[in-house]
């Protein structure tokens, strides 16, 4: 019997004190604060988050119940409802964003050279795109979407390679999808895929003049003259390959140069789809590819919904919501990190599965995964999602 650390304590083993107890100084998050800081409160929403509790009393239930095992975890004292309500609604959930930031430069580089058509292309590959949240208008009339219905939106950037979030920003529903690129910064060289929402030609070529390439979708009234067209290598999925020029005087003002534009019909659906990018080098093929990829992001926000607390909430003012969002992203990278470290072959849906039932037991991390040693490792007939 392992006489050492819970699992739940193991799992934060991660994160450096140090670096968390940055963020919160910078935001003055413990000033005046006697009991419950931040860092429990950050126990206290993950517990939440990993165990999948539905509310504040659920919570406060749980907790009580495990007192003992919670104290050793870091959990101190006697946890209420009101306290975790109170620590939701004034601590700045800007020191939650900032300790995702932090994790998410600890995640990347674990995942790199994951992915076949990154490390072909020997550059990143990011897909960007945003997922609304939708919420009750009585019980948040801050979160403005639609004349009968409240929500916010997550931006997110995510780096295809392990599916690990580099940017996240999060707003009201009513903020429109493309306004979220004016936060991104583009690196020289990367690939961004972007739907036809972010066809905003101003906003195409900032990426154009930072030296990054862009794979989107073209709309169906755009409209453009051809200035060379390239014979298709394969006329059975790229019907048109060609150089063309805007042809609308404001769209010619945003983007005064050449773009590709590429019709291509998809020989898994029969779909004709036609890309817009700045790449003239690749062929069509690896273009279509590309976009291909961004359906990483779909499956990431689909994944998170599922797995994690974000579609109810413990608080409904913006500052609680945000922290709950931002402690859910933080909760994610975690299980990442872990994931590489440990080397862990199953897939993350199945590690929290694991997680929510092992939480308050003494037993070696690497044990309850069936890591015996670097040659045992855990047998899964199931496939991964990330």
């Amino acid at each position: 019997m392992n006489k050492g650390k819970y699992v739940f304590a193991q799992i934060f083993e991660v994160v450096k004190p140090y670096d968390f107890d940055v963020c919160v100084k910078r935001y003055k998050g413990n000033l005046k604060v006697r009991s419950f800081k931040c860092w429990q409160q950050f126990l206290v929403m993950s517990f939440a988050q990993f165990s999948y509790r539905e509310s504040l009393r659920d919570i406060e239930c749980c907790l009580a119940s495990q007192q003992k095992k919670a104290y050793h975890c870091g959990i101190r004292g006697v946890v209420t409802k009101s306290t975790i309500a109170d620590a939701n609604e004034k601590r700045n959930w800007n020191i939650y964003a900032d300790f995702a930031n932090g994790l998410m430069k600890i995640a990347i580089p674990l995942y790199k050279g994951e992915n076949a058509l990154s490390k072909e292309l020997k550059s990143v590959i990011y897909a960007f795109d945003s997922t609304t949240i939708d919420l009750c208008m009585n019980l948040f009339p801050w979160a403005t979407f639609r004349t009968t219905k409240s929500a916010v939106k997550m931006h997110v950037l995510l780096n295809i390679e392990g599916s690990i979030p580099e940017f996240v920003s999060i707003t009201e529903g009513s903020v429109q999808d493309v306004l979220a690129l004016d936060n991104l910064t583009f690196r020289s060289g990367c690939f961004y895929l972007v739907d036809k929402a972010y066809v905003d030609f101003d906003r195409l070529y900032k990426i154009e003049t930072s030296k990054a390439f862009f794979v989107t979708r073209a709309k169906e009234n755009m409209s453009y003259k051809v200035v060379r067209q390239t014979e298709p290598i394969d006329n059975k999925t790229v019907i048109k390959d060609e150089l063309v020029m805007l042809k609308r005087w404001h769209t010619r003002r945003w983007y005064p140069t050449e773009i590709r534009r590429i019709e291509f019909i998809d020989p898994e659906t029969g779909l004709e789809l036609t890309f817009l990018t700045n790449n003239m080098e690749l062929n069509a093929e690896i273009i279509a590819r590309l976009y291909k990829e961004r359906w990483r992001v779909e499956l990431f926000f689909k994944w998170i919904k599922q797995n994690l607390r974000i579609k109810k909430f413990y608080g409904y003012s913006d500052n609680a919501v945000k922290t709950q969002l931002w402690i859910a992203v933080c909760d994610y990278l975690l299980i990442a990190i872990l994931k590489k470290n440990l080397k862990i072959e199953i897939s993350l849906n199945q590690m929290l599965q694991i997680l929510s039932i092992s939480l308050f037991e003494k037993v070696d991390i690497k044990e309850l995964f069936g890591i015996q040693n670097d040659e045992t490792k855990i047998i899964s007939n199931q496939g991964a999602l990330f």
